[in-house]
């Protein structure tokens, strides 16, 4: 595929993502960094699981879905694109729902040993029309057939 890219300040691909980043420990956004989007990119969309989660739970579980984010015209490579909430952000991102039964972030929280977790970032030839109550599924099947590139990015989380 192409040159897009996800990587954060806060963790290298693979590495340990900071504690205050858990859902019981501040909860707050990684930092993350998008550069390489394609050219005829209309949104990009995000979504970070846990695919560890299946042993102990019996599902993926998902902590955070995003789409309709736009880059600004004045924005350039490489800006950081979190919080997903400021002024670089038009007002067209949406959060979906988690499985904390929330919209929004939702840090890493293994239940039972160190987790990996996996941030899916997605270009898309259009922005997505779904409410705000939209699961990852619902994400998933809107992106069908629009998706030009996409890029992960994985950390870990101990308990």
């Amino acid at each position: 595929m192409g040159d897009l890219k996800l990587t954060s300040s806060a963790f290298s691909d693979g590495g340990e993502i900071p504690r205050e980043c858990g859902y019981k420990n501040g909860n707050k956004e990684p930092p993350l960094t998008i550069s390489g989007i394609p050219e005829e990119t209309a949104s990009l969309a995000l979504i970070m699981d846990d695919p560890d989660a299946m042993g102990a739970v019996g599902k993926v579980w998902v902590h955070w879905v995003v789409w309709n984010i736009i880059r600004d015209q004045d924005m350039l490579p490489n800006d950081d694109i979190t919080p997903l909430y400021d002024s670089k952000i038009t007002a067209d991102v949406r959060c979906g729902m988690t499985d904390f039964d929330d919209t929004g972030y939702g840090g890493p929280a293994p239940p039972d040993k160190r987790h990996t977790y996996v941030f899916k970032l997605y270009a898309l030839d259009s922005m997505l029309d779904l409410s705000k109550e939209s699961t990852k599924a619902d994400v998933e099947k809107a992106m069908e057939g629009h998706i030009i590139e996409q890029a992960t990015l994985t950390g870990t989380y101990a308990p």
